[in-house]
């Protein structure tokens, strides 16, 4: 078994190129993050950078899922922090078990919307967690939606240049 992928040996080139343009976007992302939202959301938004520069090609990198995915996270999230801690808060006493509870049930959430709308996006499911770690706020919302248009946007621009590195 090797270390380097042989593809990586043959024509390194994408495999430089591509890390580097998600490095410039990521870089972008990451100036404005403490300003607008909490670093917990850009787990999701990182993993999202990492499929529409790794895998442009595939199903999950179409703007469909990345945008409507992250737009599915971020209902679950809120539905999470206003509807699910307060159903819990009177039955659960424990703060861990409670968190628990409410971050399944807003995975959960976000699995079965995006499942089916057909929004798949794996990595918009960690922005329902991410809302309800980092609080929920119009700022966040408007942060994630505006990252993944924007992403969305590069990837169009780029896509005939992008070449999938699996």
């Amino acid at each position: 078994m090797e270390i380097i992928d042989s593809h990586f040996k043959k024509n390194p080139r994408p495999y430089i190129l591509q890390s580097l343009v998600a490095l410039a976007v990521f870089f972008i992302v990451l100036l404005f993050v403490e300003r607008v939202t909490q670093v917990v959301i850009v787990a999701a938004l990182g993993a999202s950078t990492f499929i529409i520069f790794s895998m442009p090609h595939s199903i999950t990198a179409q703007p469909r899922r990345l945008i409507g995915g992250h737009i599915v996270g971020l209902l679950a999230g809120t539905a999470g922090h206003f509807f699910l801690t307060g159903s819990f808060t009177g039955v659960i006493n424990d703060p861990v078990l409670l968190s628990a509870m409410t971050f399944a049930l807003a995975i959960a959430l976000a699995m079965f919307l995006m499942s089916i709308t057909n929004t798949e996006h794996p990595p918009a499911a960690a922005t329902s967690i991410g809302l309800l770690t980092a609080g929920w706020s119009w700022a966040t919302i408007l942060f994630v939606v505006l990252f993944a248009v924007l992403l969305s946007i590069i990837h169009r621009g780029l896509r005939r240049w992008l070449v999938d590195l699996f």
